[in-house]
């Protein structure tokens, strides 16, 4: 077994346990909804983490273009693995008691799901940059301008505890994600055969 092949084993289960989670969480309000009052943002949130995580999964492969594993190389792949997993969980708690639903524990751990938000920017440059200077010449830039625009998500989530600018914020980048995944994808194009 090569050494990307037994970190992306690892990886692998604690995405794995991240988005069982959030589907926990969901297959718990389809089961109980009254149990707690749903908030549709919230919801665009676990969508958006699930969205991020699969994909952040599917691009984790690139790891392979890393020739020289080092121990700090494989403690920071696994560290993002369990911060993707640690903001999964804050989306989704144990309990809600002491919170009218979702929207109330929401705005209150709001400090907490966005700090990690604009962590996880921060996090997510670095490890465009591990994969070498050629993966970094190729989506670098997109890496730059889609963490800044998420760090940026995070301050104005931290700040402002308005629904309704929580609600702005969770659409734009839900849609931004999609957009990003549709592009590099290639799923669409502007007006080329």
């Amino acid at each position: 077994m090569q050494m990307f092949e037994y970190v992306i084993v690892l990886i692998s289960i604690v995405i794995g346990l991240a988005v069982t989670h959030l589907m926990q969480g969901i297959a718990g309000l389809i089961q109980n909804p009254l149990r707690a009052r749903i908030w549709w943002v919230h919801l665009v949130w676990v969508a958006y983490m699930i969205l991020s995580i699969v994909f952040w999964w599917w691009w984790e492969f690139n790891l392979q273009q890393i020739k020289v594993w080092t121990f700090p190389i494989y403690l920071f792949v696994i560290f993002y693995a369990f911060y993707l997993y640690l903001i999964s969980a804050v989306l989704f708690p144990t309990r809600l008691e002491g919170y009218d639903g979702y929207q109330e524990y929401f705005l209150a751990r709001r400090h907490w799901f966005f700090g990690l938000v604009i962590g996880w920017a921060g996090i997510d440059v670095i490890d465009t940059w591990m994969k070498g200077a050629e993966w970094f010449a190729v989506v670098g830039r997109d890496a730059i301008v889609f963490n800044s625009i998420l760090a940026l998500t995070g301050i104005i989530g931290i700040a402002v505890r308005r629904p309704a600018v929580q609600a702005v914020i969770a659409v734009g980048q839900l849609a931004y994600v999609l957009f990003g995944l549709l592009r590099l994808f290639n799923l669409f194009h502007f007006g080329t055969t």
